[in-house]
């Protein structure tokens, strides 16, 4: 599978259109498309792979393992299981300061979904960052 089919295949994963993924890393509309015949340019490979949270190694093929350091399965239900915790504080507004009274559920959908991420991908990175402290 080639860079564009790798990131055809994370699109579909994540619902995303090439369009929506070129304007949120900040490259120009049809680039992605234009990577079947030139060489992209690796910075914006770089921002493709940190906007899917996958490896450049993944993206290029060269592996088919997406992050440098994986999840196990219990792992993976731990992390969602201490997102949904911390979701649902969110959502009663109890224990959590800087929301102004407001709930998760008063925020515009795009708000909210770049939170949860956000949210995620903070608990992945303290994680990580935990297991490889622990080796």
């Amino acid at each position: 599978m080639g860079l564009v089919e790798r990131i055809k295949f994370l699109c579909n994963e994540r619902k995303v259109t090439f369009a929506e993924v070129e304007r949120k890393v900040g490259i120009s509309n049809g680039q992605i498309r234009r990577w079947d015949k030139s060489s992209p340019n690796i910075e914006n490979v770089k921002k493709i792979s940190e906007y899917f949270d996958v490896s450049v190694d993944y993206l290029l093929g060269r592996t088919d393992k997406k992050r440098y350091v994986d999840t196990t399965e219990n792992e993976e239900k731990d992390i969602q299981n201490e997102l949904q915790r911390i979701i649902n504080g969110l959502n009663s507004n109890v224990g959590y300061a800087g929301f102004d009274g407001q709930t998760l559920g008063d925020l515009d959908e795009e708000d909210r979904e770049l939170l949860i991420a956000s949210l995620e991908n903070s608990i992945r990175l303290a994680r990580r960052i935990a297991k490889h402290r622990n080796k």
